[in-house]
């Protein structure tokens, strides 16, 4: 069975900052890490290798600097990486990011079927949860989004059941291959590298595929051009100026804390205030 995850190389958003004066963001400085959600993807990915057998190709859309995400995913234990690269994929949105991978995919294809696709539920600078679906919708497969487990796979009958977080409960869900998974944060234990994939991956080749060798067949779909989405500002949040207040404490008792703090908390919402008490006054 042939797995493809698709990954990207974002900023580390502990220590990203906004410019004071243009409101954008200051990405200098800032190191660069694979997005934490698609780490749980690799793994869902390589934990199914291991009981199935088969093959894991990372893949990446990204400048040349995306190369070292794809080399740590070789370590974990992927078994080739394709950063699929050109100067027209540049200022790509969601739309566009979708188009391109989903095209390198479909190449990808013809050299080894693809059974299953992976990625993260979303990433940590966009969070727009779109290049998922939007790859799935292009090569018409199933997909199951915001998994939490991977129950079953049958490759010979082209059948996965995996379990899927929704509102109020759990969703265990059966649906035919190949399919596109969306991996939720937490839904397995990321492994190290061992010390020979890091050698491995020290050595291996980085496929570079271009707009042609990616299969682009409409250029005016993909960089600026194919991207509708339009950012107009960029912000950090405003420092709050209240100080903060406090809160007397008796040690003797115990229940002063609380109870002033509540009083504090009615006194500055008086609607819930008079809820409350037009409740006690029902109940008596």
């Amino acid at each position: 069975m042939h797995i493809v995850v698709c990954i990207k190389q974002v900023p580390d958003s502990a220590h990203i900052r906004v410019h004071p004066v243009t409101n954008t963001i200051m990405r200098q400085g800032v190191p660069a890490i694979i997005n934490p959600y698609d780490l749980f993807a690799i793994e869902a990915a390589l934990r199914l290798k291991d009981q199935l057998g088969g093959r894991v190709t990372v893949m990446s859309m990204g400048p040349t600097q995306a190369e070292p995400a794809l080399r740590k995913a070789i370590s974990l234990g992927c078994d080739e990486a394709i950063l699929v690269t050109d100067r027209i994929f540049a200022g790509a949105d969601t739309l566009a990011t979708s188009y391109v991978l989903a095209s390198a995919i479909r190449t990808l294809d013809k050299e080894m079927p693809v059974g299953l696709v992976f990625t993260g539920k979303q990433t940590i600078d966009g969070d727009t949860a779109q290049v998922g679906p939007g790859i799935a919708k292009r090569l018409d497969m199933q997909l199951l989004t915001y998994v939490s487990r991977i129950v079953e796979v049958d490759p010979a009958q082209r059948r996965i059941v995996v379990e899927r977080r929704a509102e109020g409960g759990v969703q265990v869900l059966e649906t035919a291959m190949p399919a596109l998974i969306t991996m939720l944060e937490g839904s397995n234990e990321i492994r190290f590298a061992s010390t020979p994939g890091m050698f491995r991956a020290a050595r291996a080749t980085i496929r570079h595929w271009d707009r042609n060798a990616a299969g682009i067949e409409d250029i005016k779909l993909v960089g600026l051009k194919g991207s509708p989405t339009i950012v107009s500002r960029v912000f950090g949040p405003a420092a709050r100026a209240e100080k903060a207040k406090p809160i007397p404490f008796d040690p003797a008792d115990p229940d002063s804390c609380a109870n002033n703090l509540l009083e504090r908390l009615l006194n500055e919402m008086p609607k819930v205030r008079k809820e409350l008490e037009q409740r006690r006054s029902d109940t008596q």
